[in-house]
């Protein structure tokens, strides 16, 4: 398996959700992850600035759909980058007053099916075991760091993505790791 860093849906190794692991309603679909958030409303005709927590840009293209917590859904008409965000017309918002509504509103999405990618949303809650088949923990979170982004196992222990060799989503993750690294630090 290719040495690949964690996504929060796309995100770079360094990037990490406002909220890890927070999810939205998407009725009998699959779980919504969170992609961004509308800072502010920009100008008076309704157009918002997103960030996204994401650096999957697509994101925020002409025809996707994003929704709130409560599960309303944004469709985006157009979109734009602008000083590291994105000014974001939404079709059902106009004027002013309806964009400040929507300052501060988290934005979800479904996750994005990409097989090259390793997810943090598949990742949290594997079980860990080396190429042996012992067990080492359980994954609780995904740090982000500049050199691998670090799988944070139940007790403490960190473990670099770059020695990760197979996945099963959700299920198992089996780790090749050097003999003494978990007795470090």
């Amino acid at each position: 398996m290719a040495t690949t860093p964690a996504r929060s849906d796309g995100g770079g190794t360094g990037e990490r959700p406002p909220s890890p692991g927070r999810t939205g309603r998407n009725g009998d679909g699959p779980p919504l992850l969170l992609v961004g958030r509308v800072v502010k409303p920009h100008g008076l005709r309704g157009d918002v600035i997103v960030a996204l927590s994401t650096n999957r840009e697509e994101r925020v293209a002409a025809g996707s759909v994003l929704r709130d917590v409560a599960g309303t859904q944004y469709r985006v008409v157009r979109s734009s980058p602008h000083l590291g965000r994105f000014i974001v017309t939404f079709d059902a918002v106009a004027g002013i007053d309806a964009a400040d509504r929507l300052r501060g509103t988290e934005l979800f999405a479904p996750p994005l099916d990409d097989p090259d990618q390793l997810w943090v949303h598949e990742l949290i809650g594997s079980r860990v075991e080396d190429a042996t088949g012992r067990p080492l923990g359980t994954v609780e979170g995904v740090e982000a760091n500049p050199a691998s982004d670090l799988l944070v196992l139940t007790g403490g222990a960190l473990i670099p993505l770059r020695f990760v060799v197979e996945t099963e989503p959700g299920v198992r993750i089996t780790v090749n790791i050097p003999d003494g690294l978990l007795e470090l630090g």
